[in-house]
């Protein structure tokens, strides 16, 4: 029998109340040792907590029968005062009772995968929103922790289970003359069509760009306003300012979210020959850092602008007045007065449109990705034979595959890791 877990799921006290949750096969056992009755299912239902006669809280109490629970297992809530001393006494009390022991991170959401109550990409996708930091990637968690890509992933499987059984079909009735040598003609355009699908899936924006933020490297020539420009985009000093050209000499990196889109800005060495060593090497890494960069925002003439195909030309420092405006500048700005700034900051937000996922969609991690990259290999296999055994075994790989991301197969060595995220309650 597994052990009845329990843990604290709410935030530390003290609070206005405490949540603590109770797992497991002796779930209800625990309540009606705590509250001496049980309420019915899914009620909630005001009872006094006692440990050996002693009052410990009065409680607002709520059980959950299993399978149909949250972790599929039998579960109670207790709603507590938030006091620490009192959810102490609690978790002592629960310890205290045989077969209970406390829960370790992501216990809770690991037996409800165990369960069938969610499948990996929904539990990657709640992982995910726990993390979340911007309104993009809350929305991308929702998406994800929702079953959008569960219930595209089932599709798929579908068109894989029909592919595979026309083709079986034609295998068996193959030793009696009815099909030719070469798969059918309008079977293979089906197939085409299907990797055609999984390839613009596969172009999508992932999940870790989004979560690593739009990288905007500011860049130009020393004493061009670099350093203000990004303290006024992240509402901070995050890098020093002074009159002084070269007074950045390494990379300054500030993550920020502007409008709910998760950004990192990078500020830059001032780009020009240098006698100074420090000075060289800060160059250097300013100019693979461009090259490494989503967006550019580039403070110098458009003429000397190092991937230009990324870059924004800005003109800076356009309350000072020094001379006439750039005909080849995107937009002129003032870290002083703010002025141009709501217009960059537009054109920031244009162009991460075109690199995170939109609302609502699908944003595919790393493993998801890999898992397609295999099925598509596969069906390209099937594309390229005209023999109808090597087909079938493809179609068969590539289902393995799509098992693969819903944790149906295959995911063992990684479970560990993907719960270990999740807080202790969770």
């Amino acid at each position: 029998m597994a052990d009845t877990i329990f843990a604290l799921s709410s935030g530390a006290p003290p609070a206005a109340i405490a949540i603590v949750r109770i797992s497991g096969p002796r779930a209800d056992a625990a309540l009606a040792e705590l509250a001496g009755s049980l309420p019915p299912p899914r009620h909630a239902q005001l009872a006094t907590l006692r440990r050996a006669g002693e009052v410990l809280d009065r409680a607002v109490v709520i059980r959950f029968p299993g399978p149909g629970s949250v972790t599929g297992e039998d579960l109670v809530e207790l709603h507590l005062h938030g006091g620490r001393a009192i959810v102490a006494v609690v978790l002592e009390a629960l310890a205290e009772l045989d077969g209970f022991r406390p829960a370790v991170a992501g216990e809770f959401t690991r037996r409800a995968f165990d369960n069938g109550r969610v499948d990996l990409p929904e539990a990657e996708g709640l992982a995910d929103l726990l993390s979340a930091e911007t309104q993009s990637q809350r929305r991308a968690a929702q998406a994800l922790a929702g079953g959008a890509l569960s219930r595209q992933i089932e599709i798929w499987q579908q068109t894989l289970l029909g592919l595979s059984a026309r083709l079986e079909a034609s295998l068996d009735f193959s030793d009696e003359g009815e099909v030719g040598d070469d798969l059918p003609p309008r079977w293979i355009e089906e197939v085409a069509a299907f990797a055609a699908e999984l390839d613009a899936y596969l172009a999508r924006p992932s999940v870790e760009r989004l979560r690593d933020g739009v990288r905007v490297v500011i860049a130009g020539p020393p004493n061009a306003g670099k350093s203000s420009l990004l303290n006024w985009l992240v509402g901070r000093q995050a890098a020093i300012v002074a009159a002084i050209a070269g007074t950045t000499r390494d990379l300054v990196e500030a993550p920020t979210s502007i409008a709910g889109t998760p950004f990192l800005l990078v500020d830059t060495a001032g780009l020009r020959e240098s006698d100074d060593e420090v000075e060289a090497i800060g160059v250097g890494r300013a100019l693979d850092s461009i090259a490494a960069a989503d967006v550019v925002l580039w403070l110098g003439a458009a003429e000397d602008c190092p991937h230009p195909e990324r870059a924004i030309i800005v003109q800076s420092k356009i309350d000072l007045g020094l001379g006439e405006p750039s005909p080849r500048a995107a937009i002129g700005v003032s870290a002083e007065t703010g002025e141009g700034m709501s217009a960059l900051i537009d054109l920031l937000i244009s162009r991460a449109r075109c690199l995170l996922p939109g609302n609502g969609e699908v944003a595919l991690n790393e493993r998801h990705r890999s898992e397609l990259v295999r099925v598509r290999a596969q069906l390209q296999e099937v594309i390229g034979t005209a023999d109808h055994l090597i087909a079938a075994e493809s179609l068969r790989q590539a289902r393995v595959a799509l098992d693969a991301i819903t944790g149906r197969s295959g995911v063992e060595n990684m479970l560990d890791a993907l719960f270990g995220r999740f807080c202790i309650g969770k």
